[in-house]
């Protein structure tokens, strides 16, 4: 395979670093084009162009909307049919999903000032939320855990899950951990048809307060062209891996750890700094030995050559200050005493402490959530979580006496910025000399 590799130290390494880490088809025009007249085709005509937009891109010849609701008793059906070992294996990672997130609530809290005025927050879950399951090139039943039972921890009362079904299958996994999340309707839709749905509602489908999940590149343009109209967890782009190794660790589980991400699609990117240039050379041989083993080895490829690298940096904290310019969505630290480097970084998704820990754990079973920011916005973002289906509100209640105390600043204030009637408000709660 033909990767990039770099060197921390040669010259113009950083335009090379910014060529490979480049990502700007979010802002495509004809994606975008294309989204807005689904968008628009959804809020004008409803259950009918869900109907036909499903029949056009998923591929099968659904002729009403009914046929797009999933009952329980088919959720229920997946549950029963799984096998033990599925069941068990979804059962443990919802139970750890949720314990990690019962760690995240907020909690309500206030406290009376000097002038006995009682100031505070007020904790309140969405009403609504809608969450995005891809189902096209994959299908992923942790997808519904990660988002759903955060929301569920939140105590969010309604929940829908949107879908597509290419072809008009149904994924029995999905459906399965929808039920065990606790979903409270599922619609067999996807693209932006779905995104738009959620949004501003049909005559089936309700309007929610969020949108979350990720989604294609269709779905993404989708969600940020509706933001403001409903929240949304974030932008995603394609998944990322970075690791930073110190040459010590097994070169085929590093090599692994890269096919992890790269195995999502075509444009996901998967970048190794090593602090050893001999063990780049390892790694590479590791990934020609497994390369052939695995399913979708033409899509590692392609995803490795168009957007993978290797990095040489002299020094760890050389390393960690690459890490922090790029900063990834997932970050393993594959070193020796790894938990004494976290504190340097500064921007990641989620990190990934010591060689045992591989990035695929906080994918499935770890405990947190896998929904990540990614194309460099863990510099302003954080991962989903309970607080992101919980409402902050503020609180005040003045006393007369701090209303009075408070008026004569407010007034001041308020005629400075020529606001008269909110500085007369301000004065008529001053208590007479």
């Amino acid at each position: 395979m033909d990767i990039s590799t770099l060197n921390s130290s040669s010259v113009g390494f950083n335009q090379s670093l910014n060529d490979l880490l480049a990502w700007d088809a979010a802002d495509d025009l004809a994606i975008s084009e294309v989204v807005s007249t689904v968008i628009n085709d959804v809020r004008q005509q409803g259950d009918s162009a869900l109907v036909s937009y499903t029949q056009q891109f998923d591929q099968w010849p659904a002729v009403s909307v009914d046929e797009l609701i999933v009952s329980r008793e088919q959720l229920k059906s997946a549950w029963d049919n799984l096998s033990a070992d599925q069941a068990d294996a979804l059962t443990v990672a919802a139970d750890r999903i949720r314990s990690y997130a019962e760690h995240q609530k907020l909690e309500p809290w206030s406290f009376i000032d000097d002038l006995d005025n009682s100031l505070g927050q007020k904790i309140t879950p969405l009403e609504r939320v809608g969450v995005y399951v891809p189902g096209g090139k994959a299908a992923y039943p942790s997808s519904v855990l990660m988002n759903v039972i955060p929301a569920k921890v939140a105590r969010v009362p309604d929940i829908t899950m949107v879908t597509p079904t290419p072809n008009g299958e149904l994924n029995t996994l999905v459906l399965a951990a929808a039920w065990l999340a606790g979903v409270d309707k599922v619609i067999r839709v996807g693209g932006a048809q779905a995104v738009a749905a959620l949004a501003y509602g049909t005559e089936t489908v309700s309007a929610v307060d969020k949108i979350v999940g990720p989604g294609n590149i269709y779905v993404a343009t989708a969600k940020k062209m509706v933001f403001g109209k409903v929240g949304i967890d974030m932008v995603a782009g394609p998944s990322e891996i970075l690791i930073i190794c110190d040459g010590k660790t097994n070169p085929d589980w590093i090599a692994m750890d890269l096919f992890s991400q790269a195995e999502h699609d075509e444009n996901a990117q998967s970048i190794l700094i090593s602090l050893d240039a001999g063990f780049i050379d390892d790694v590479k041989n590791s990934m020609e030995k497994l390369l052939p083993t695995m399913e979708r080895a033409a899509v590692i490829q392609s995803s490795l050559e168009s957007r993978g690298g290797f990095i040489y940096a002299e020094t760890a904290e050389q390393a960690v200050n690459i890490a922090n310019r790029i900063a990834p969505e997932h970050l393993e630290l594959s070193l020796d005493d790894a938990a004494t480097w976290v504190d340097k970084i500064q921007h990641a998704g989620a990190i990934f402490v010591g060689r045992y820990t591989a990035e695929a754990l906080g994918d499935y079973c770890a405990g947190p959530n896998h929904v990540l920011p990614t194309s460099g916005t863990s510099r302003f973002s954080s991962p989903l979580g309970v607080y992101d289906f919980q409402k902050r509100t503020s609180v005040i209640a003045c006393s007369q006496a701090g209303a009075s105390k408070l008026s004569a600043t407010a007034a001041i204030l308020a005629y400075g910025e020529s606001l008269t009637a909110h500085a007369r408000s301000a004065e008529f709660r001053k208590l007479l000399e």
